[in-house]
């Protein structure tokens, strides 16, 4: 990947001097999505409109660097990966209200947009428990279950202060409180087989091994191993294990999006409307979904077959205002009962 990157900065660096920002027939985008993933949507965007797209992919570091460009930033539009990064923007004050916007506001539900506009969710993914086929018998599960003693030492988990962790946990305090969440992540941390590491994939590939029998993961990581063909071996990660819905029976289950937000200074402001406009449609989203095994937002969109073949999922009707606005303290949390040292001796 840091190749693809290093020849993407490379190649595009003309295209986001300050001096061609503005250019007619042109869009600039500023992603945390990987350039392949989101190829055959803005290929199909060009195609229909002739509007050409510039992307900039970075891993880190995007609202410091709109930053740094200040007024003179070419950046168009911003696309990001899940709730954390949306707020950083908004926060950063790198981005602008999309307002009134009829295409927009009709084809993404209002809990999934921000409240003052600034951002818009485009797909979902659910934050799911991976189990053993072989070892794990239920096939319903909570995630304040996920402290209870019966699960001492079958847990895996990557670190805890990874934005998809800290969003469930955030999601636990909006619905529990602090003190509750508090305890649940000190039993979660002693159900802990060994220290938090890895990602979500390398969960699956421990609960092959037997080195544990749950974890938590995204769903579209378990379509992303299923489909591996320059990694076949994933293929038998993703074979080991079944998706799980935590509380299909009450709440539902945490979700997380990506998105996509206006920046705060953009040279092709009506082009970047454009852009947002197809991105919020069936077509891209139907797009985007198979591409990367996430839930289209649109009310009554399919997702792909791929993905219905892990369950139904009731999304978490919380708002991801919400969640975002207790990351701060899941975070601090983490830290209190020091849950990236694992389980207690």
């Amino acid at each position: 990947m840091n190749c693809v990157k290093t020849v993407l900065l490379a190649g595009i660096a003309a295209a986001f001097s300050v001096s061609t920002a503005m250019a007619d027939g042109e869009v600039n985008i500023y992603s945390y999505r990987q350039p392949e993933l989101i190829k055959p949507l803005l290929d199909r965007f060009t195609q229909g409109t002739g509007i050409k797209t510039n992307v900039l992919f970075l891993d880190k570091g995007l609202v410091e660097r709109i930053k740094a460009e200040g007024a003179n930033s070419p950046a168009d539009v911003i696309l990001t990966v899940d709730i954390q990064r949306l707020t950083e923007a908004k926060d950063g004050d790198v981005v602008q209200p999309v307002s009134g916007n009829a295409v927009i506001n009709k084809d993404i539900p209002a809990s999934l947009r921000d409240t003052d506009n600034m951002w818009f969710g485009l797909t979902t993914r659910g934050r799911v428990v991976y189990a053993s086929k072989e070892r794990v018998a239920q096939n319903e599960i909570t995630y304040e279950e996920l402290a209870d003693p019966k699960w001492k030492g079958k847990i895996c988990i990557r670190d805890g202060q990874h934005a998809y962790n800290l969003a469930l946990f955030a999601s636990m305090i909006a619905h529990h409180g602090a003190d509750y969440t508090e305890k649940w992540l000190t039993g979660l941390k002693n159900n802990l087989a060994r220290k938090p590491d890895g990602n979500d994939r390398s969960q699956a590939k421990s609960i092959m091994a037997g080195e544990c029998d749950i974890s938590l993961g995204n769903t579209y990581y378990v379509g992303l191993m299923m489909t591996n063909e320059k990694a076949p071996e994933e293929k038998e990660w993703a074979k080991a294990i079944k998706v799980l819905f935590p509380n299909a029976a009450d709440r539902g289950t945490h979700v997380n999006v990506s998105g996509m937000a206006l920046a705060k200074n953009a040279p092709n402001k009506e082009n970047a409307l454009k852009l947002m406009e197809f991105l919020a449609s069936g077509e891209a989203q139907k797009i985007y979904a198979e591409k990367v095994f996430e839930y289209p937002v649109m009310p009554g969109a399919e997702p792909s077959a791929i993905v219905k073949s892990f369950g139904t999922i009731k999304p978490d009707s919380l708002p991801l205002t919400d969640v975002a606005k207790h990351r701060k303290q899941a975070s601090e949390l983490v830290d209190k009962v020091a849950f990236n040292e694992g389980p207690s001796k």
